[in-house]
C-alpha cells in the first residue's frame, strides 16, 4: 500500500477544513450546494489537503449550527489518492473547523500507470 494513504488510515488523525478560505460559511456551503469539501491532514510533512466528494447518505450535519459555528460534522466521501480509491471518514466541530479522520482504503489497484 502507498506509505501516505497507509499512515492516514490510522484512526485518529488531527484533521481540519481545508482550501482556500476554511471558515463556517463556506463549510456548510461546500457541504450543501456544492458537494465537495477539502479535509486537512496537517501531521503530515507540511500538512495533506484533500478534495473530497461528499457522500450526502453517510453525512449528518443534523448536530450542526453554522449560523452560531457551533455543533460538529460527521463527513463522509470518496477520492483517489496516489492511484488509491480511499473514503475520508471525519467528525469537525463548526466552531474550530478541526477535528479528528482517517482514510478507508477501498481497493488497491492493480496496476499503476506508467511513469514517462
Amino acid at each position: 500500500m502507498n506509505e501516505l494513504v497507509e499512515r492516514l488510515s490510522a484512526e485518529g488523525q488531527s484533521v481540519a477544513v481545508g482550501g482556500p478560505s476554511p471558515s463556517a460559511a463556506e463549510f456548510q456551503r461546500r457541504l450543501t450546494e456544492m458537494g465537495y469539501v477539502f479535509v486537512k491532514f496537517p501531521g503530515t510533512n507540511g500538512g495533506t489537503d484533500l478534495g473530497v466528494r461528499v457522500d450526502e447518505a453517510a453525512t449528518d450535519l443534523g448536530k450542526a449550527d453554522f449560523a452560531n459555528a457551533t455543533g460538529s460534522v460527521h463527513v463522509e466521501g470518496t477520492l483517489t489518492l496516489n492511484y488509491v480509491p480511499v473514503r475520508c471518514v471525519a467528525d469537525i466541530d463548526v466552531a474550530s473547523l478541526s477535528g479528528t479522520g482517517n482514510l478507508v482504503v477501498l481497493e488497491e489497484p492493480t496496476t499503476r500507470p506508467a511513469t514517462l
